[in-house]
């Protein structure tokens, strides 16, 4: 049986990550625009909260480089750059692209057959046009691609920068056929890593990212307009 202190660190975890959802979600749709200052005593009001979760979120959404902290001046929210973004897609694309092409060499037979079995359970979510489901999937796929590298430091990497770009791979799942058209760029990684041809799964996973960087702006853009 949990204790109330391990209880109460779980609420509050669960807590701190909807808030950075949220208050990510609507950075990134242009409702709290740049330089909007963020108040720790408000968001604490809105979520009913204490202000520890709160500073809690600042420090990943800084992280996340969507907002800024700066001594005696509070949180407000970062402008994001054309550039920024894509240097940080470009990184994530080389570094999901080693996973890869490591993944291919070194996966077991095991490994290899959960990441078929997860990617062909996944039409299901994009036949009954479940986007919630195919980006729990997306996560679980990418992350197959990170332990069947078999590089903790490579895996340690890949983690911290999807971390960071996490709220604008969430946002692509907005455009219309998106879950679609990964399931597709998916495909062709799984193909390749199947059959142990590594060029061709970095390949087709540099692709993919980039796919997926080029729809990460299209919606800021839309949205920033």
């Amino acid at each position: 049986m949990k204790s109330d202190a391990m209880l109460s660190r779980a609420r509050e975890g669960t807590t701190v990550d909807e808030m950075l959802e949220q208050l990510a979600d609507e950075i990134i749709r242009g409702e709290l625009s740049p330089g909007t200052k963020l108040d720790a005593r408000v968001i604490a009001e809105r979520f009913n909260v204490s202000r520890t979760p709160v500073r809690e979120m600042f420090a990943h959404l800084a992280a996340m480089g969507l907002v800024i902290r700066r001594p005696n001046r509070g949180v407000t929210v970062a402008e994001i750059s054309n550039e920024a973004l894509m240097a940080m897609y470009e990184a994530m694309a080389e570094l999901e692209a080693a996973c890869a092409r490591l993944s291919a060499l070194r996966m077991t037979l095991r490994e290899r057959q959960h990441l078929q079995q997860l990617h062909d359970a996944a039409q299901r979510h994009v036949r009954d046009d479940n986007t919630a489901e195919y980006e729990a999937y997306n996560l679980a796929f990418h992350g197959c691609l990170y332990d069947g590298a078999h590089s903790d430091y490579l895996r340690e990497l890949a983690l911290a920068t999807r971390s960071r770009l996490q709220p604008f791979r969430h946002a692509q799942f907005r455009l219309p056929q998106r879950p679609s058209h990964s399931w597709e760029e998916h495909d062709a990684i799984v193909s390749a890593i199947l059959a142990g041809d590594a060029e061709a799964a970095a390949r087709a996973t540099r692709d993919h990212v980039l796919q997926v960087s080029h729809g990460s702006r299209h919606y800021l853009d839309t949205h920033r307009s």
